[in-house]
């Protein structure tokens, strides 16, 4: 199975970095992962938030690829990690897309074929990546009958 993940900017803090890197090993025995950093957009006195989000979907825009497309959103719909594990069955390529910052540009969720929350809870994106990547290797344990999702 082929996964991309498409998400602004580089991750900024050395324990998420950390975690980040050490799914990414687990996950090498069942998938390749594809991390693709697009430009971050800073919020300046000639720009306001809506072209910051603007700015980035553009070029998120251009490193999506054919596959099912999930964009993760705090308004999109909630799955259980069994429910993630056995979605990754029905497809050999996903691209999860991150926003930045200031969330996603509304061009980004049209794209979509689905708009997917991590969670209620407001979160950074810089800890999205650190939450999807667990969520990532816990699918593949549960559709592998390893221990690791009890």
């Amino acid at each position: 199975m082929n996964i991309r993940i498409i998400s602004p900017g580089k991750t900024k803090q050395r324990f998420i970095e950390d975690g980040i890197d050490e799914y990414m090993k687990r996950l090498r025995p069942f998938a390749r992962i594809d991390w693709i950093s697009t430009p971050d957009q800073p919020l300046r006195k000639t720009n306001t938030i809506d072209i910051v989000k603007q700015t980035e979907a553009e070029h998120i825009l251009k490193r999506v690829e054919p596959g099912f497309t999930i964009a993760l959103d705090e308004h999109g719909r909630e799955m259980t990690s069994p429910d993630l594990a056995e979605f990754f069955q029905r497809y050999e390529k996903i691209q999860f897309i991150i926003g930045g910052v200031y969330g996603m540009a509304d061009s980004v969720r049209d794209k979509a074929d689905m708009v997917l929350s991590c969670s209620r809870f407001t979160l950074t994106h810089q800890m999205i990546r650190l939450l999807l990547i667990e969520q990532v290797y816990r699918a593949f344990t549960i559709n592998h009958n390893k221990k690791y999702h009890y």
